[in-house]
């Protein structure tokens, strides 16, 4: 009979011993754990010097993970990566940037609609024009434009796209050429403010990712 009974579970660090080894012998401190190499890491990919010095090897290679010179840059590396990852994982538990939505010139944040159709996305574009756009204003849909959105949140870039543009992206109306399927993200909630609310809080993440990741140290490594 198969017991169904209390389900039992472990936790496994992923960071091998023999690299906690080295880092403890590195830094000289045998109180370095593996969580800290892992925060330490997470802070590392997002380090500018990081990403400019080792440009060529991202592109053809698994990163390459140096150690810093000293053990006070690995250890604001690794706080800041905690922060970091803390606030990526609990994006959607964040409050929202107060942006302003606007519709024909009317502030409509307190404004209810019970049918949520003024909520409704099609595929949000940003303001201006093609060549020259307006990245702190988005055109949510027809009814709907987002304003107040600051310049430094596009500075969080994932993938070559900043963390915004990817909401734009995924989260649009698409039908697939040959199905015919219809992939509405308006359906993925019953909450129709849901979009826009995650739009809000995307902006309070990258604005608090490009305030963490100006407090990193300088890329002084070991050779």
């Amino acid at each position: 009979m198969l017991d169904m009974g209390e389900t039992q579970h472990s936790r496994e660090d992923n960071v091998p011993q023999d690299m906690v080894t080295r880092f403890q012998d590195n830094y000289r401190d045998r109180a370095i754990a593996a969580d800290a190499i892992f925060y330490y890491v997470y802070g590392l990919l997002h380090s500018p010097g990081y990403k400019t010095r080792f440009a060529s090897d991202l592109k053809k290679m698994l990163p390459r993970l140096p150690l810093v010179e000293s053990p006070d840059d690995f250890s604001r590396f690794s706080e800041a990566g905690q922060a970091l990852a803390e606030l990526h994982v609990g994006y959607e538990d964040v409050e929202g940037w107060p942006l302003t939505i606007r519709s024909l010139g009317t502030d409509l944040r307190s404004v209810p609609d019970q049918a949520g159709q003024c909520y409704r996305v099609h595929k949000m574009r940003f303001g201006g024009s093609f060549k020259a756009p307006d990245k702190t204003v988005i055109r949510y849909n027809d009814h709907l434009t987002v304003e107040g959105i600051p310049l430094e949140a596009c500075q969080y870039v994932v993938n070559g796209k900043s963390a915004i543009e990817w909401i734009m992206d995924r989260y649009q109306v698409t039908q697939h050429p040959d199905s015919k399927i219809v992939n509405d993200p308006n359906e993925w909630s019953d909450d129709p403010r849901y979009i826009l609310e995650l739009l809000q809080k995307v902006v309070t993440v990258s604005m608090r990712t490009v305030e963490i990741v100006s407090t990193l140290p300088e890329l002084d490594i070991s050779e």
